[in-house]
């Protein structure tokens, strides 16, 4: 991760808070959720519910199988997410052994009370689709998963009927439904102008920038919380960035490098409920969440942004 060579008094400041935040969920008797959380949120609009603008992906990341010192590795990342005042994890049977990872780092964490739970449903031939979502339940050890999304819009029309009937019966929260790298965003349009879905997961960055023309503001339209993938394209966006000395106004949004600009670029549009960046290492975990702490992009800043990262 690239670092402002002098750090100035808010990244010292924002240092402190994490520490002083993971200090805090380690003393007797007090639980993760009782750490301070001065992290900015974004609120859910079909309810309301506010969620920190940075989440925690896991894609390849957590596909770590049955190996002991990677699963470790992943817990602590998990622990270090919730200590920085994370909620949302996002997975999917897609990702290999994620899903058993994720619950390996909930087990050792008591399964925290602030965790958001954010799972998918994959599978073509729709009558296996209710085994594959007990199964995915059953590997996070979550009594029942707050969101349920319909991954890369697989079978979409017989799945989210499914779903919807499930959020009616008190089995899931809220309902959404994913893509990502572009595809179908037409289809997904006509998804979301014609279903009562509460989130849509899709990709967003300060190269791909397609969906602020007709997907983010229709988002906004109808109500829809969204969710960002791919926010450092599987990290090929910052090896190219860190080739380049940080820019002088990333001081002036409190980002200490260039993971934190990019999260900012992408969860300052107004129409962004969260993304999910994916890491196994702790160092960048902790680096993503501050990301939700300081100030935010204005709307010439985030212009300026995306324009002098695309002449990179």
């Amino acid at each position: 991760m690239s670092r402002i060579p002098h750090a100035d008094p808010a990244s010292t400041q924002r240092r402190r808070w994490l520490a002083g935040a993971a200090l805090w969920a380690s003393l007797p008797g007090m639980g993760l959720a009782q750490a301070p959380s001065p992290i900015v949120t974004r609120r859910i609009p079909s309810t309301g519910e506010a969620v920190p603008v940075v989440g925690l992906g896991t894609w390849i990341t957590f596909n770590v199988g049955q190996d002991p010192m990677a699963r470790e590795s992943c817990a602590r990342v998990v622990r270090a997410f919730f200590e920085s005042g994370g909620r949302m994890i996002d997975s999917s049977p897609m990702y290999g052994s994620s899903q058993p990872t994720i619950g390996h780092a909930l087990a050792q964490l008591g399964m925290p009370s602030t965790l958001f739970s954010a799972e998918k449903v994959w599978v073509g031939d729709v009558a296996r689709g209710a085994a594959q979502m007990e199964t995915s339940r059953a590997h996070w050890g979550v009594t029942r998963f707050d969101l349920m999304q319909v991954h890369n819009l697989l079978s979409w029309r017989e799945h989210l009927p499914r779903l919807l009937d499930m959020k009616a019966a008190g089995r899931l929260r809220y309902v959404g439904i994913s893509t990502s790298e572009g595809r179908r965003h037409a289809e997904l349009e006509n998804i979301m102008r014609t279903q009562s879905i509460d989130f849509v997961q899709l990709t967003y960055n300060l190269l791909d920038r397609e969906v602020e023309q007709r997907l983010l503001p229709l988002a906004q339209e109808r109500r829809i919380a969204v969710i960002v993938n791919r926010p450092f394209r599987e990290g090929a966006l910052l090896e190219q960035l860190r080739r380049h000395p940080l820019p002088g106004w990333a001081r002036e949004i409190d980002c200490d490098g260039w993971a934190q600009v990019a999260l900012k670029f992408a969860v300052s549009h107004p129409a962004v409920t969260c993304a999910i960046p994916a890491t196994s290492q702790v160092a960048h975990v902790r680096q993503n969440m501050g990301a939700a702490l300081g100030r935010m992009p204005d709307p010439a800043l985030r212009e300026r942004m995306a324009r002098e990262v695309s002449a990179l």
